[in-house]
């Protein structure tokens, strides 16, 4: 386990390389990717029991990870190159003809570390519990981590998943909301107003824990519970609160950085704010 400081560390990297990677593309969502950073460094460097030179989709005697909200994947791209699952240097192709660094993560590019593909909204819930069912049948003990986000869940299915997961008992499932009340059109609370989470999600017989995504000593402390949690008779749910954006200040909390990729003086002027901590790709 990395200390709070190397995660803090980490997850700088990862946000410069999501700054870079996105303007090099002229394509890509900056906001979502900056404001899970932390949660890919705690998840990849410290939390997930993960094999990334022995990488395979089964799975088998590892934790397993699915990103249900597929736009943000240059942040998953740069966990994982950065953990060893692939060259750094393949940063530099996003969304380039030929990469397999697609805008949406998809397993038909043979990227070690994706599993499926994912970016139609609302699907990775019931690929995970389909996962933690399959490590129980399996006799794995082993856990399944799934990422959402606060507008991703106006999808019907992802209330299916869950709905199915309580009842079913699935508790070697640890699913993530990523809660930064904004996406593509505006605030969530006034698109589709996804309040009361804590209680639907209780509702549904799943555990429920809190914590501030953007503060690495409360994340790691919420991950560790989760884990805690597992395998006593409920899935678990982490509301992690988040600023899109956060990190660059005139991204933050402004959802008008969801899917825009910044000009080269913008990213110079985000690059400014944040230390290089393990080199350019």
């Amino acid at each position: 386990m990395k200390t709070i400081k190397e995660l803090e560390s980490i997850s700088t990297q990862i946000r410069i390389d999501v700054l870079r990677m996105i303007n090099s593309a002229a394509s890509g969502h900056p906001g979502g990717s900056l404001d899970c950073a932390d949660l890919f460094a705690a998840l990849y460097f410290g939390i997930m029991d993960v094999e990334p030179k022995n990488f395979t989709r089964a799975g088998v005697n590892e934790d397993m990870f699915f990103l249900s909200i597929g736009h943000i994947a240059p942040v998953w791209y740069s966990a994982l190159a950065r953990r060893g699952y692939f060259p750094v240097e393949e940063l530099g192709t996003l969304r380039k003809m030929g990469s397999r660094l697609q805008g949406h993560p998809s397993w038909h590019s043979n990227l070690p570390g994706v599993r499926v593909a994912s970016g139609s909204l609302g699907q990775g819930l019931s690929v995970g519990v389909g996962a933690a069912l399959s490590k129980k049948m399996d006799k794995d003990n082993k856990l399944v981590f799934t990422l959402h986000g606060d507008g991703e869940i106006e999808e019907g299915q992802i209330w299916e998943a869950a709905m199915f997961a309580g009842a079913n008992k699935v508790d070697n499932l640890v699913a993530i909301i990523d809660v930064n009340h904004a996406q593509i059109d505006g605030r969530t609370e006034n698109v589709c107003d996804s309040s009361s989470l804590k209680e639907k999600f209780l509702a549904f017989k799943w555990d429920v824990l809190e914590c501030n995504g953007n503060d690495m000593q409360e994340l790691v402390s919420a991950l560790q519970q989760c884990k805690e949690h597992t395998g006593k008779g409920k899935p678990v749910m982490l509301l992690m609160n988040t600023k899109m954006g956060f990190g660059v200040d005139f991204m933050e909390d402004d959802n008008g950085w969801h899917g825009k990729a910044p000009n080269d003086e913008q990213t110079q002027k985000a690059l400014s704010q944040l230390e290089e901590t393990l080199g350019d790709y």
